[in-house]
């Protein structure tokens, strides 16, 4: 039995392709239980489920990596030593690669998010489902329009752009966010007289949640270092390059209740200037 083994492994050694494909097969195939096992029956895979999924695939990457330059050592140094020259091209050539593995230790050594948080890279918007040593996938939010809700697509970016785009952190957006919206007026008229009894029903309308509000903006600021506009709602006016008036309200309120919101507080607005400016008789 021992012979036989002893055989097997010296016909392995001696045809390295063929040990180099069961290596990979076989590694592949402990992979894919692994990450069946964390991902189990559940339909929605948890931020925990995510990391651990990450870390998996990561961890058997680099194993994979190890495992084949152990294999190849010798062939690799004799390649390296033979081809200098061609070594030097391939790193020039390579040079958006390189990047990527620097881009990977830029973000883990700063911190700059996990999985899970809610970042924008460029003009891109997403929460954060899996990073590796090259790349960043993201599920992407419509944050870019004033929504909140996940597109359906997911974008994937290599670990270049972090040192070509900032990488801002939208984390705390996850739970309240600091909702802008603006009302365009064409008509030059005094507004001013509308927004005491706007400004009562948007604290009608943030009765419920106005506490937790307050605390967690507390939170926010206090994570942050800098003093937030608040909780309360403001409204303020501003005017347009062609004379128009634009009323810009901001509310801080629970994400999943910001368009919700929005839509009443425009309702409102249009029915108070309909009221005031459009049923009175024309002198």
């Amino acid at each position: 039995m021992i012979d036989k083994i002893t055989l097997a492994i010296d016909f392995l050694l001696e045809h390295k392709l063929l040990f180099t494909a069961l290596i990979i097969v076989l590694i592949s195939l402990i992979k894919q239980f692994i990450i069946s096992t964390i991902r189990g029956d559940v339909a929605f895979l948890s931020d925990v489920q995510r990391k651990w999924m990450s870390r998996t695939k990561n961890g058997i990457f680099i194993l994979t990596i190890m495992v084949l330059f152990m294999l190849w050592q010798a062939e690799v140094s004799k390649f390296a030593l033979s081809v200098t020259a061609i070594a030097i091209a391939f790193v020039i050539a390579s040079k958006e690669i390189i990047l990527c593995f620097t881009g990977s230790i830029q973000r883990a050594s700063s911190r700059s998010f996990v999985i899970g948080d809610w970042i924008e890279v460029g003009n891109i918007y997403g929460q954060v489902i899996e990073h590796n040593l090259m790349a960043t996938v993201i599920q992407e939010i419509d944050l870019e329009n004033g929504q909140y809700h996940f597109t359906g697509k997911t974008a994937t970016l290599p670990n270049s752009m972090f040192f070509t785009y900032a990488v801002k952190n939208h984390n705390f957006m996850k739970r309240y966010v600091y909702h802008h919206m603006t009302i365009t007026v064409a008509q030059f008229v005094n507004l001013y007289p509308l927004f005491p009894e706007l400004t009562n029903k948007i604290d009608a309308y943030c009765e419920d949640f106005i506490e937790v509000a307050r605390r967690y903006n507390g939170v926010i600021e206090k994570h942050a270092g800098v003093d937030l506009p608040g909780s309360e709602p403001h409204i303020h006016v501003t005017s347009g390059a062609t004379g128009e008036q634009n009323v810009n309200i901001m509310i801080f309120c629970p994400t999943e209740r910001a368009i919700e919101l929005d839509y009443k507080i425009r309702q409102d607005f249009m029915e108070a200037f309909q009221q005031r400016f459009h049923a009175q008789p024309k002198g």
